[in-house]
């Protein structure tokens, strides 16, 4: 009896370590719903949805599987030809034997590295492939969404699902499931080879696979909380990192960085610690299956080198010194794939976990979407209605309370109030960013919910106060790469709205370098260019939200000249501060508190002495007392 102590202590030994983690593992709840990782979708639903991507690729993946069976042809029968090679050394020593065994294990050795490397290229390629169809679909999501849904959501937040989401999805066609597939493959054939050459040595191989079942899923519920904290801590980062590199003008100007520092390496530090949680569940899981693996070892030479190494009996069958050389082999290639299993398995959650956030963000419904009965006008005269016109942001706070108003054919007509009063809401509403609740709008007599958006928003053409401009060049943020709009439309376009007096004396001219944002132009140089912009893609009805505030006196003079040629194109609805500026209009609509107070051209509403003429000479007096300024100066 005393032959089996050694076994014994190692019994022993293994089943402490697994009561530990098992009351570790009772111990532990796993708080999903307070790390808000609550997951909505089954695995199952997730993998019919990737697997819709994944279907035109079928014989691709057909190939693959073709080849990780001739892959593995390696694992399953080197050690048979190493433990042979042992016998042959060991016994009459035949070296055209041994060449010939070598000759084929290189053979069989360079099969499988080629049928790797097929493996790995087709994947990579398929994979990319796939991801990035559904990176389009995902931004295209995102683009049909309403202004309401994006100020909901966190633009960082959209990044992540773009960027990171789609990556973690990748690594799962390009790695995850052909190897999850192949050490299943290899599980199996080595098991098969084992029994078949000593199923006794087997039997007592199979004693240490509950533990690893055992440690498997107690590491299971451990990773998937760590995958968790670091996806949830990824994502913070992230937010935090777009909204304050946006807005890190404002951080320096109120010298804030210190504070916005702290907060950065709060948010820094706790996906560190994260990313420190991962690494130590890594870190206790690989050195206890390897305990396990070195443990069958251990049990293994002891049964085979008890006594004479050569031919001794274990439970009635041979175990030859070739025997023992291929089931030590074959213990590692059986422990290998199981610990790349229990990995990979939580990389295939992670990977899940993501294509759950992606497909969430796609799962989006428009709020604001084309009636099934929606006409395309391909052309419009610019004729505007309000119809008692209500809307509110949020629910009961009416920002527009009854509005009503009729814009003719090519008027134009500006909008007057003080901030809130809902000028640059009735904008929005004209071009369906928000959806009213109450009321009508027409165009041309057509409501616009009857209209489809894209061919809505054709006719229209917005500049708005803050430019914005996208990295490039002049020329690509005027055409916005529309290839229906040639080289001669884009410099008519600039000279009309007086934007060729700063383009031509630029280095590059319409090929001059745009940065982020166009923080390389002055503000007046923008919206030049923004006029230009809405110039060349031929609006019907143009509309101006503060054009021409916070600029200097000469440029304001160049956008003066500009917007009077515009007046002439079509409908031209203008928001404006400064008053001087809509002199001209054929209709100013005075707002207050969502409602409309008063309405009429600027003569009649400054002899009405009434919200119009207050607003006018104060801004009057205003000037004139800038100017007296100035004039001292």
């Amino acid at each position: 009896m005393y032959e089996y102590y050694p076994l014994l202590m190692v019994g022993t030994i293994v089943g402490l370590f697994s009561l530990v983690l098992l009351i570790a593992y009772l111990a532990v709840k796993d708080k999903k719903q307070a790390m808000g990782f609550e997951r909505q979708m089954g695995d199952r639903e997730i993998m019919r949805r990737l697997l819709h991507y994944a279907k035109p690729y079928l014989p691709q993946f057909l190939l693959v599987g073709v080849v990780m069976l001739f892959s593995i042809a390696h694992d399953v029968i080197s050690p048979l030809i190493i433990g042979r090679i042992e016998e042959m050394a060991a016994g009459d020593f035949d070296m055209p034997q041994i060449y010939r065994a070598v000759a084929v294990y290189v053979a069989i050795l360079l099969v499988s590295m080629f049928c790797t490397y097929i493996q790995a290229v087709v994947l990579q390629k398929t994979g990319q492939r796939i991801i990035s169809v559904v990176r389009e679909d995902l931004f295209v999501k995102i683009e049909s969404l309403s202004h309401e849904q994006l100020n909901a959501i966190p633009v960082g937040k959209l990044v992540t699902r773009v960027t990171n989401d789609t990556n973690a999805i990748s690594m799962m066609f390009t790695n995850l499931l052909a190897n999850f597939v192949k050490n299943m493959f290899v599980i199996v054939a080595v098991f098969a080879a084992m029994l078949l050459l000593n199923y006794e040595l087997t039997l007592m191989i199979l004693c240490f696979v509950p533990f690893i079942v055992l440690f498997t899923v107690i590491f299971r519920k451990f990773s998937r909380r760590a995958y968790r904290k670091v996806k949830d801590r990824t994502t913070d980062i992230n937010t935090y990192l777009s909204e304050n590199l946006s807005g890190i003008k404002i951080t320096q100007i109120f010298n804030r960085e210190e504070s916005k520092m702290q907060d950065f390496r709060e948010k820094s530090n706790a996906l560190g610690r994260a990313k420190q949680e991962q690494i130590l569940v890594f870190g206790i899981f690989r050195p206890l299956v390897y305990m396990l693996y070195v443990s069958s070892v251990l049990c293994l030479l002891y049964l085979g080198g008890k006594g004479y190494l050569k031919d001794q009996v274990f439970m009635g069958q041979v175990i030859t010194s070739g025997t023992l050389v291929s089931f030590y082999m074959y213990i590692s290639k059986f422990y290998s794939p199981i610990q790349n299993l229990a990995e990979q398995f939580n990389w295939l959650q992670s990977a899940l976990a993501s294509a759950e956030k992606v497909f969430t963000v796609m799962d989006l419904e428009p709020a604001i979407q084309d009636a099934t009965d929606a006409v395309s006008l391909q052309k419009i005269r610019g004729e505007i209605e309000f119809r008692d016109v209500w809307f509110s942001y949020v629910e009961g706070e009416w920002v527009l309370k009854g509005v009503s108003f009729h814009v003719m054919p090519k008027e134009t007509v500006a909008f007057v109030g003080s901030t809130g009063s809902g000028k640059t809401t009735i904008l929005s509403l004209i071009c369906r960013n928000y959806e009213f609740q109450r009321g009508e709008i027409l165009i041309d007599g057509i409501d616009i919910r009857k209209i489809k958006i894209s061919s809505l928003r054709r006719h229209f053409g917005q500049m708005l106060q803050d430019v914005f401009l996208f990295s490039g060049t002049i020329r690509s943020n005027i055409a916005l790469r529309a290839e229906d709009i040639s080289e001669e439309e884009i410099i008519k376009a600039c000279r009309y709205v007086n934007a060729d007096r700063f383009i031509d004396r630029l280095e590059k001219g319409l090929d001059e370098e745009v940065r982020e944002r166009g923080n390389n132009f002055s503000a007046g140089q923008r919206q030049l260019l923004s006029f230009a912009r809405t110039i060349v893609h031929k609006p019907s009805v143009m509309i101006l939200d503060e054009a021409t505030a916070n600029i200097d006196t000469e440029t304001e003079l160049l956008i003066q000249d500009s917007l009077e040629k515009m007046q002439n194109i079509g409908t031209m609805l203008m928001v404006a501060h400064r008053l001087s500026t809509i002199q001209h209009a054929d209709n100013i609509i005075v707002l207050s508190h969502g409602k409309i107070i008063e309405q009429g051209t600027h003569q009649k509403l400054l002899e009405k002495r009434g919200k119009y003429y207050r607003l006018y000479h104060l801004q009057y007096q205003r000037e004139e007392t800038a100017r007296e300024k100035n004039g001292t100066a």
